[in-house]
């Protein structure tokens, strides 16, 4: 580790911020097979390393040098498995095969560099935290490739192969010399970082804090994981703080609000020994991933704010960032802030918008019981101060807008989901998402195709169905559903009884809240009897149903198209690959009506097991969910309301 030369005004080195960076060559290595443009690529951290080299900024910094991760760090977050496959991936031996293994795994890919990259990154974020633990540096910033916060347990995902911030946790937690007891990490990646969430799940040595698009789970890495009641389980309850935003377009404001009114009340009461960062700047203006609007002074703040704790200990870890000039900007900004802790406005003279406040409600109201300073109402004259949110298009959803009477001023959101990135696809032009077009031809073929929808669900209250069809939200659901391309109501509407077993699992979902939610098992019982309300809609119309079943937007191509339809009847359920994420995505064939196939979704086979052996809960509805089942029987003239409620309560109670 090599110290900075002393600089002309006198400040003696031992006096200064010794702020350290970690930049290996090596890791541009990482690549896509043959060199095809990708967004996660070397020039990332090239283009931090020429920013802060021209401006001079790495001369007031300690340069060290980066490391390879050890397995045995490694081994604290990472299954066996998962670490032999990222050794291994770059050898020879298996060359033939990289491509075939990347595809297993949610937008992954590997080359011959990708093995040397990734522990380069890993080892350096740790040899990061292990410096500024021991007081050998103030803080640093690791300027590392390829990212890690999504990289869970055993799985590569989004770009991420190990999952770097959480191994340097670890480290620092095992190392008991080093004396740190309490880690705050705070990730500000434009995407959840669902990874290191569930790594420390259960661990109240560990704060994290996300702040991500979430859009009420549609947004990369869609799900339940990045919702604002995902708050940690056992000892960790109340130790993860999920801040979702609504929608794209936030900027200082919005994430300098959520700053002042969550994570840092929080934070001083948490009292952290350290700070690592998960330092994603695709919430960067500009960025082609991100869709939002922080600036570089506005990402000066945030750490401002947070340079005020555990005496200013913080590990800046890269994550994401894809617009070079945003990234290297954003990048340097908190360099120079870690350098000289200057002072600096913490406000913006913008407002934050109406969801913003909405959002930061919604989670001090769900951690108010673990962090008692959330508790109290935010004044009405704060919140009330907003910017109006204008209206855009996302190639994220198939939502579109009517024009408004300011329509020409509107800026688009061109943000392209880490699914739909293919390696062959140039992503600095938004001209070239041709998503929307590519849908067009397999929507008009499956528009002529008819099928029964059978719901054993909430979708039995027609009103609630709809939802998933015209868009909107019924009563008692957390959130609205973005609706069909295809709004046409149903032809037809009728009811049956199939010898399935109903069951009610999980114990909350992002659409109902706490408690559990139907499934029916896929397996034919003859002892069994469950309520199933048929609609007709097309084949287009199921697919749509099918993703928001499932939270995912793509829609470049149908999930269950005729070939499938074909299958099923001889098959009897088809499980789709492609939405295993999802709890919804075996489809399953119940017979034919009017010659038309009755088709339901529902959960697999192997999560039956699940529930029968406790791994996945059993969990009684809530009463709002509950009770829109009650009304879809009513309603549709099957039961009494008592003979409904005594329906549902076998269901919830009986063991499977």
């Amino acid at each position: 580790m090599e110290f900075p030369p002393d600089q002309s005004n006198g400040t003696e080195p031992s006096e200064r911020r010794r702020v350290g960076l970690v930049y290996d060559e090596r890791m541009c290595k990482h690549s896509t097979p043959k060199g095809e443009i990708h967004p996660e690529n070397p020039d990332r951290i090239r283009s931090i390393w020429n920013k802060l080299t021209s401006a001079g900024i790495h001369q007031r910094c300690v340069i060290f040098d980066a490391k390879e991760v050890e397995d045995k760090y490694i081994a604290a977050v990472h299954t066996n498995n998962h670490i032999n496959l990222i050794k291994t991936i770059s050898s020879e031996k298996m060359a033939s095969k990289r491509n075939r293994v990347a595809a297993r795994y949610n937008s992954i890919h590997f080359n011959e560099g990708s093995s040397e990259s990734a522990y380069l990154a890993a080892g350096s974020v740790l040899e990061a935290a292990k410096k500024v633990a021991k007081g050998e540096l103030n803080s640093a910033f690791a300027i590392v490739r390829p990212p890690g916060h999504h990289a869970e347990e055993s799985e590569p995902m989004g770009f991420c192969l190990f999952n770097n911030v959480a191994i340097a946790t670890c480290f620092l937690l095992n190392q008991k010399e080093l004396g740190i007891n309490k880690i705050l990490i705070v990730d500000w990646d434009v995407h959840h970082g669902n990874g290191t969430q569930k790594m420390f799940w259960k661990d109240s040595r560990v704060l994290f804090f996300s702040v991500h698009r979430h859009e009420y789970g549609s947004f990369y890495p869609t799900g339940d994981d990045g919702s604002h009641i995902m708050i940690g389980e056992g000892a960790g309850a109340g130790y993860n703080i999920n801040v979702p935003w609504e929608n794209g377009q936030c900027g200082d404001a919005d994430y300098i609000a959520v700053w002042d009114h969550i994570l840092i009340p929080v934070a001083r009461e948490f009292n952290p020994d350290i700070i690592i960062i998960s330092a994603g700047f695709d919430a960067a203006i500009g960025d082609p991933l991100g869709g939002c609007r922080i600036t570089p002074h506005g990402y000066s703040i945030l750490l401002k704010k947070l340079m005020k704790f555990s005496g200013g200990k913080i590990i800046m870890a890269l994550e994401g960032g894809y617009n070079l000039n945003s990234l290297a900007n954003s990048a340097a900004a908190c360099v120079e802030m870690l350098l000289e802790d200057k002072p600096i406005a913490e406000s913006v003279e913008v407002y934050p918008f109406e969801s913003t406040w909405r959002v930061i409600k919604a989670v001090r109201e769900e951690l108010s019981a673990f962090w008692p300073i959330l508790a109290d109402k935010l004044p009405e004259e704060l919140t009330t101060k907003v910017t109006l949110q204008l209206q855009y298009y996302s190639s994220q959803s198939e939502d579109e807008y009517d024009d408004g009477p300011n329509s020409g001023d509107l800026e688009e959101d061109v943000t392209i989901p880490l699914s739909k990135l293919n390696l062959s696809e140039d992503v600095d032009g938004a001209d070239k998402v041709t998503t929307a077009t590519s849908s067009q031809a397999w929507r008009s073929e499956l528009s002529k195709i008819h099928v029964w929808y059978a719901s054993f669900g909430s979708n039995m209250s027609e009103s609630r169905f709809l939802c998933y069809i015209q868009g909107g939200q019924a009563e008692g659901m957390k959130r609205p559903c973005r609706g069909s391309v295809d709004k046409t109501k149903p032809t037809e509407v009728m009811w049956k009884t199939v010898p399935h077993r109903l069951f009610f699992g999980r114990e909350s979902t992002v659409t109902w809240g706490p408690g559990g939610v139907a499934f029916l098992n896929p397996e034919i019982n003859n002892q069994e009897k469950t309520f199933m309300c048929l609609y007709r809609i097309t084949l287009e119309q199921f697919n749509d149903v099918l993703l928001q079943e499932n939270v995912r937007t793509d829609t470049s191509s149908p999930f269950f198209d005729l070939n499938a339809l074909d299958s099923i009847e001889y098959e009897k359920n088809i499980s789709l690959e492609a939405l295993k994420d999802g709890w919804y995505h075996n489809v399953v064939y119940l017979g034919k009506e009017n010659d038309l196939p009755i088709l339901t979704m529902t959960c697999t086979h192997a999560h039956v097991e699940g529930f029968k052996s406790g791994k996945i809960p059993i969990c009684a509805p809530a009463k709002g969910y509950a009770d829109t089942l009650v009304r879809g029987l009513v309603q549709g003239k099957q039961l009494s309301e008592d003979e409904a409620v005594a329906y549902i309560q076998e269901a919830a109670t009986k063991p499977l």
